[in-house]
């Protein structure tokens, strides 16, 4: 007798001299689920039925994925800036006095700041290590409308992650508490209100970012060069 384990879907092979006419109860020696099967009584109408199935569906052809975009314009200058070790900001923020003072105060701490509306082309530039600093709100993303900045920056892998520093700006922040930015996975966090005056606030909290992430660096140019 022949079955087939529900949960592995490993193959069964029973010694029919040793399978009862009720049904009997089996471990899978793969995955050690245990399975019920059909006695003898039961196995010669479940035979026909297989006979009568039809042959499984061949497996659907994958989706076709189309390549990304070619890099714009703007894109390979904010790469040949990085080369050249030139510090690079991203804001992604609804146009207002907050986005211009966060603007304003990262020029002002030596970034070269881009303020965007094509957030694909921003997370491409996040992962590959272009953007030091990103600006941005934690509302989420209209239904139909793709995700915002905030949203992808979450889901980047860890290490990308690690590599840009984030400043989310919201009313239901306060500005610079600690508690609220780590609940919201940010760096540092600021009401619109203090925008005007928060240049100090992000030097002082990238610095400290720095040194507590300088043992990591540390550790993996080691491992690189090693």
């Amino acid at each position: 007798m022949q079955a087939q384990c529900s949960q592995c879907s490993s193959r069964i092979q029973i010694d029919d001299s040793k399978v009862p006419d009720r049904p009997f109860k089996v471990k899978c020696p793969k995955c050690q689920a245990v399975i019920t099967l059909p006695g003898k009584s039961a196995a010669p109408a479940a035979e026909a039925a297989d006979a009568g199935a039809a042959p499984p569906a061949a497996p659907a052809a994958p989706a076709y994925v189309p390549p990304p975009p070619p890099p714009s314009a703007a894109a390979i200058a904010r790469r040949e800036r990085a080369a050249e070790s030139q510090n690079d900001a991203i804001i992604a923020l609804a146009a207002g006095p907050a986005a211009t003072a966060l603007q304003q105060a990262l020029v002002s701490l030596g970034f070269n700041v881009d303020a965007v509306d094509d957030v694909e082309e921003g997370v491409r530039l996040v992962e590959q290590g272009i953007y030091e600093v990103a600006v941005t709100a934690r509302t989420p993303a209209e239904p139909g409308r793709p995700e915002t900045l905030a949203q992808r920056l979450l889901r980047l892998p860890a290490d990308s992650r690690r590599g840009v520093f984030v400043i989310l700006v919201g009313e239901e922040f306060r500005t610079a508490d600690g508690t609220q930015a780590w609940v919201a996975q940010a760096d540092l966090v600021v009401h619109p209100n203090d925008a005007s005056r928060c240049e100090h606030l992000i030097r002082a909290t990238l610095n400290e970012r720095k040194r507590l992430y300088q043992p990591l660096v540390d550790a993996r140019r080691r491992i690189e060069t090693d």
